[in-house]
């Protein structure tokens, strides 16, 4: 029996493995920013060029990328924090999923202060065309409707241009008239005023107590001088 000779292959004639080039490591996705006070660029802008309320401008939030035009430039867009209170903006991009939220959409360079920006419309965004339509009470109506409150811990509201809270069609929240239900009781006034937050077109609840007091026609006075329109979109 003849046995068979093993071929023998050398290192050097052996077949190796065509080589693969390795690849390159993705680039890593750019960190975004969370939400921060709108930019001083921006918010000049908004109230010199676009003749909008300050008081209501510096109030409201931004998220920014890093622009494709490069150096100092940046996207940004604007939305109201109030108004976003049921969503978790994150950054810029989350915005994309809530195109509804975004008051102004654009970009700003802080090196050549240049600033671009583009007004969405207010009943597009929230379903709330009422900025035109909102009555405006003189101040004896809303003194008619304050002492027309007859059950303790009734209560009236009027929305606002100027207060410490914000929402609702005027921008700052509303007035809250509540006929006192401990009245009267001993150091107990008629009448406690409250501001409060609005979403939508209704008071959220969240009640800030301002003062109190027995004068109606004090109390009418009060809320005149913040129920009005601003000049906000």
């Amino acid at each position: 029996m003849f046995w068979k000779k093993k071929q023998m292959v050398s290192p050097a004639t052996a077949v190796k493995p065509p080589e693969t080039k390795a690849e390159k490591p993705l680039p890593e996705p750019e960190k975004l920013p969370g939400p921060q006070d709108i930019p001083e660029l921006v918010g000049r802008h908004l109230v010199v060029q676009m003749r909008k309320d300050p008081d209501w401008v510096w109030r409201l939030k931004a998220v920014v990328r890093k622009s494709a035009k490069g150096g100092k430039a940046f996207d940004v867009r604007v939305f109201d924090a109030a108004a976003a209170k049921k969503v978790r903006v994150k950054n810029y991009t989350s915005l994309d999923e809530h195109p509804d939220l975004i008051l102004y959409e654009g970009w700003f360079d802080k090196e050549s202060m240049r600033v671009e920006l583009e007004e969405k419309k207010r009943e597009e965004r929230i379903g709330l065309e009422v900025s035109e339509e909102v009555t405006i009470f003189t101040e004896a109506e809303i003194w008619q409707k304050i002492i027309g409150l007859t059950e303790p811990g009734s209560t009236v509201f009027f929305y606002l241009a100027g207060s410490p809270s914000s929402g609702g069609p005027l921008g700052r929240g509303a007035a809250v008239v509540e006929l006192n239900p401990n009245y009267p009781g001993k150091g107990q006034k008629r009448y406690i005023v409250y501001t409060d937050d609005v979403e939508g077109m209704k008071p959220t609840n969240k009640r800030r107590r301002m003062f109190d007091s027995d004068k109606s026609k004090e109390i009418a006075r009060w809320i005149k001088e913040r129920h009005y329109k601003s000049s906000m979109p």
